[in-house]
């Protein structure tokens, strides 16, 4: 037998055409009209007027006009809630179900932004957290997802402070996490309760996609899903890539995302410790994308560079003090410009300083320019002591990728590092 929608039904009252008028504005004057749906035109010239189902306690009958209590089967909806934001149709459907029960608690208990992957959307961390929404059981979450106009959920933890980032998320409804988000045409697939993904990130995906890697071999460190291994490989023309993960989660996302682009010909994916990769003189870039520092991983970097040196692209998190310097230093040239930043197809705001007023141009901050120039004097350390001979290192480019909190940047420096030809 085929399974049916189950009808909606909704309280109305019922007056002759003449009253309706008068009806109308005593429910206004009340707030028991049920401004979601339209008014609905009766047999015999009469018209129904929805009212709320939550307030059908306090419903009257006036007695100076004739109407009628009846309910509406499948009601069309009004204007106002056919222009109805995705939050304001959650709060009243959330509103109808609990009927005399909501209140002003449960209101800001419901979120007001989301992460859509796909069919599945993921809540905040700090959203459904009231004693009361658990007693409604499973039909919570199904009347969630209906207003999302969603199939799964699931919803959002702190990171574990595992040294993965793993992410603490529980499924609320559907089978599994497996989604599949699409940035600059490459498409990621991946567990949403085992890996993390960062929207926030993508305009420095667009700038990997930009780089002139023709032929050259890469070595991402820090690979996790893909999200720089694969803008390398898919746009900017690696020839080869070794990627480097340690989440067994993130492997598996891995391993899918290099087959659904076609690339995993091109790469060699490193299950383990990336301290401990056996890799020497195969490099033509590392990437170390690892925040709040990549630290770690500049010896390895060093070691991985071919004899005839390459190109690190150094994340870290820099802290800039809030002074009123009236000039910045002018950021030097990078190899490609980065693109403008791509709105992220997510639903969730994310964080900028000062509200997201705050523009990241083109131009850098003077702390920017000495941790630019302190990691440059490091890593030419580093190589004369593991590499036996002394190396020039060069400032390409410093690319802000975002602010993680007031003062506080996501910053990249792509670093040219050559061996100093022997006079």
């Amino acid at each position: 037998m085929e399974g049916r929608d189950v009808p909606i039904l909704i309280p109305a009252l019922a007056t002759e055409q003449r009253f309706a008028q008068r009806l109308r504005e005593c429910l206004e004057e009340e707030q028991l009209l049920d401004g979601r749906y339209r008014f609905q035109e009766l047999p015999g010239g009469r018209v129904a007027l929805p009212v709320l189902e939550e307030k059908l306690s306090r419903l009257w009958l006036p007695q100076d006009m004739p109407c009628e209590l009846l309910r509406i089967q499948d009601p069309v909806p009004s204007r106002a809630a056919r222009r109805r934001t995705p939050a304001q149709k959650l709060r009243d459907e959330l509103q109808q179900l609990l009927g005399e029960s909501w209140s002003e608690e449960l209101e800001c208990d419901v979120p007001h932004a989301w992460q859509r992957h796909g069919d599945l959307v993921l809540l905040s961390e700090d959203s459904f957290r009231a004693v009361a929404w658990e007693k409604l059981g499973p039909v919570l979450w199904e009347t969630v997802a209906s207003a999302l106009g969603a199939q799964r959920l699931a919803r959002r933890g702190r990171v574990l402070p595992d040294g993965m980032r793993s992410p603490s998320v529980t499924l609320l409804l559907g089978q599994d996490g497996w989604v599949e988000h699409v940035d600059n045409g490459i498409r990621y697939t991946f567990d949403v309760t085992k890996c993390m993904f960062s929207p926030g990130n993508i305009t420095e995906k667009l700038r990997v996609a930009s780089l002139p890697c023709s032929g050259e071999v890469l070595v991402d460190l820090y690979a996790g899903i893909g999200y720089f291994t694969l803008p390398y490989l898919v746009h900017a023309g690696a020839a080869f890539a070794h990627a480097c993960e340690w989440n067994g989660h993130a492997v598996e996302a891995l391993r899918r995302n290099l087959v659904l682009n076609g690339v995993q010909d091109r790469c060699r994916v490193h299950h383990g410790d990336s301290r401990q990769l056996d890799l020497r003189d195969v490099a033509d870039r590392v990437n170390l994308g690892l925040i709040p520092s990549s630290e770690e991983g500049w010896p390895v970097a060093c070691r991985v560079l071919k004899d005839t040196g390459g190109v690190l692209h150094i994340h870290h998190n820099v802290e800039t003090l809030p002074t009123p310097a009236p000039l910045q230093t002018q950021v030097l040239q990078a190899e490609h410009k980065s693109p403008e930043g791509a709105s992220n197809d997510g639903e969730a705001q994310h964080p900028t300083e000062d509200g997201g007023k705050e523009t990241l141009g083109a131009r850098i901050r003077p702390e920017w320019q000495r941790w630019a120039e302190a990691t440059a004097s490091r890593i030419r350390g580093l190589l004369a002591e593991l590499r036996g001979q002394q190396w020039c290192t060069s400032i390409l480019h410093i690319e802000a990728v975002k602010s993680y909190a007031p003062h506080v940047h996501h910053l990249v420096l792509d670093l040219e590092c050559r061996p100093t030809l022997p006079t």
